[in-house]
């Protein structure tokens, strides 16, 4: 018998929800919430949420027996993407059925049937809502129902543009198009095609008679302006011929253009200062050495050499970021095989920093399976990781390394006991150069590539990274990798 849909429950939480909204609250923070409280009323034994976007889908939530799938990719060309993507909008689907890797990962879990659900909006699906049961039943129709409505609510919140999609290349940013418009003299609108509202999110009924939500600049003049969602819009316009004093607007989606070209101003600035740095201090204490040699102590002598042995590896870890994030850095060619993932840590942690050593604590358990993937890129990855969690937490906190395996999959995770991240920010962590809300780079140095090499290196092993919010404070960064 399927499980019975726990209405009180399911409306008490949805409620819930609904306050978060209009508390201000979006974005992947009220995701999770409603997975959170769908999950129990359906009497499902895990939720996921699967954003979709030109290059395939990416598990952006998930709750209970499903949590293993956070970050987890999936491919355009992926049997798994392509039968998610196609059929009815709701259904039942068997794990049995599907024919990608996902289907072994799932059974592994005990999972054995889902009801999914897409969200669409205009004909567009930008992502697909998943309850997972570990059992063979029937579906209820009202499980369906009750899937297909709360996939509809999030692709609502698709549409309000707020703070979905978590990646910029998403779903509705790839589906807009240019608009057009028709102002009269005192500039009400008198035309509004279908790609004005898709670009500005406002109706016909919303927009005709009322003055344009963003500046009209003067005829034949072109002005880039900045929407209150944070999407850049290119708007010109231009007299119409005639006796009237009508005037034609047109307007583009560049956010995109304005995020290349801010990366690369971003660069640019960043790799100056960080450069700049270490290579200033390593100038001064040569200098010194060179110019005082005979007046230094011993000890003095000893810690410059060490100062200038610290900063040439800063230096060296951050021109190989740089050198990799130039190349899309990974494995390359060479094929996965089967690696101790325990000895390889184990291994990696000898040639960190001894800042970041002493703050280690290893919890490997000795009956690790082996992974499946590249050995010598691990190193790049642990250094990263580590890094990352000093960085955001205090020098004398600890630093975990811990590891699990199961039927299908080896993890290990990297928990700091530091500022935390913020759950809308676990994904923008992945952009190249993203920084964190604050920007503060003299309290927090770095050029914003580690993390987006990280998952770079993990996923071309048909791996995943993902990150947390830890519990009691701080951040869990995870790695799961195929068993060998």
């Amino acid at each position: 018998m399927p499980e019975r849909i726990d209405f009180p429950a399911l409306l008490a939480g949805h409620t819930v929800v609904i306050e978060m909204i209009n508390s201000g609250d979006a974005g992947l923070p009220v995701l999770a919430q409603l997975l959170r409280v769908a999950q129990p009323a359906l009497g499902a034994t895990g939720m996921a949420f699967v954003e979709f976007g030109p290059t395939g889908g990416r598990v952006i939530a998930a709750t209970g027996a499903a949590e293993w799938a956070l970050g987890r990719p999936l491919a355009v060309d992926d049997p798994d993407t392509v039968c998610l993507l196609s059929g009815p909008r709701v259904r039942q689907v068997r794990v049995g059925d599907l024919n990608g890797k996902l289907a072994g990962e799932l059974a592994g879990s005990g999972l054995r049937r889902m009801v999914v659900s897409r969200a669409e909006i205009g004909g567009h699906t930008v992502g697909s809502l998943h309850a997972l049961y570990p059992g063979d039943d029937e579906p209820d129709a009202e499980q369906q129902g009750v899937v297909a409505y709360l996939a509809s609510c999030v692709a609502h919140m698709y549409g309000d543009q707020s703070g979905l999609p978590v990646h910029g290349d998403g779903p509705v940013v790839a589906a807009l198009a240019d608009g057009l418009a028709v102002v009269d003299r005192d500039g009400h609108v008198r035309l509004w095609n279908p790609a004005a509202a898709q670009v500005t999110g406002r109706t016909v009924d919303q927009a005709l008679s009322r003055p344009l939500p963003f500046p009209l600049p003067p005829s034949g003049q072109v002005r880039d302006h900045r929407m209150p969602d944070g999407r850049w819009l290119r708007i010109t316009s231009g007299d119409l011929p005639g006796p009237g004093t009508l005037r034609v607007v047109t307007f583009r989606d560049i956010t995109d253009q304005q995020r290349r070209d801010h990366d690369r101003e971003l660069f640019v600035a960043v790799t100056s200062h960080e450069l700049r740095t270490p290579v200033t201090v390593i100038k001064g204490y040569a200098d010194t050495l060179t110019d005082h040699w005979e007046s230094l102590t011993e000890v003095d002598r000893r810690q410059a050499s060490r100062v200038i042995g610290q900063r040439a590896n800063e230096l060296a870890r951050l021109v190989d970021r740089l050198l990799s994030s130039a190349a899309e850095a990974g494995p390359g060619d060479d094929p996965p095989t089967p690696f101790d993932l325990g000895e390889a840590l184990r291994s990696a942690v000898v040639d960190l920093p001894a800042e970041l050593r002493r703050r280690l604590v290893l919890r490997l358990p000795g009956d690790l399976p082996k992974a499946l993937g590249h050995r010598p890129s691990l190193a790049t990855v642990l250094t990263e990781l580590t890094t990352n969690a000093g960085k955001y937490s205090a020098p004398d906190s600890p630093i975990e390394i811990t590891a699990s395996g199961d039927g299908r999959l080896v993890a290990f995770r990297v928990s700091d006991q530091g500022i935390g991240i913020r759950p809308e920010h676990v994904e923008r962590a992945f952009d190249r150069f993203w920084q964190g809300e604050s920007g503060d780079r003299r309290g927090y140095p770095g050029a914003g590539l580690g993390l987006y090499l990280v998952r770079r290196i993990v996923e071309q092993q048909n791996g995943w990274v993902s990150l947390r919010p830890r519990t009691g404070g701080g951040t869990v960064a995870e790695v799961r990798l195929p068993r060998g």
